[in-house]
């Protein structure tokens, strides 16, 4: 894992990753290890628990996320957005804050209740 990024407990859920320095706008935050691609059949087989951590990365293929990853949790008013398997900061990211996705734009899910606590949330995820 690189030093620019700590996992750790977090408000909103579980465990959550966060910033070990500051980046910028623009900025790649955290390339993703993808070694872990597979087919509709085989993420259908996965336990529960672990199709939380699918990522969809083209036609019937999929991306079973490692750690740290994994742990990007939910919200509303998310600081980083996937790029080619990366996540980019949307915005300036201080040392210390934690690094957030926005599900309801990628994530292969029927729906889940939100805590991320933000004055925008749409307390519940549906994608």
């Amino acid at each position: 894992m690189s030093k620019d990024l700590i996992v750790k407990k977090s408000k909103i859920a579980g465990k959550g990753i966060f910033a070990n320095k500051d980046f910028k706008k623009g900025e790649v935050v955290m390339k993703w290890q993808i070694s872990k691609e597979l087919s509709r059949r085989e993420v259908e087989k996965l336990p529960l628990e672990e199709k939380h951590y699918i990522y969809p990365s083209g036609k019937n293929k999929y991306i079973l996320m490692q750690a740290p990853e994994r742990y990007a949790n939910h919200s509303c008013e998310a600081n980083t957005i996937p790029g080619d398997n990366c996540d980019i900061a949307l915005r300036n990211i201080k040392r210390g804050e934690e690094l957030t996705s926005n599900y309801t734009k990628y994530e292969n899910k029927v729906g889940f209740r939100c805590n991320c606590g933000s004055k925008n949330c749409t307390k519940k995820i549906i994608s």
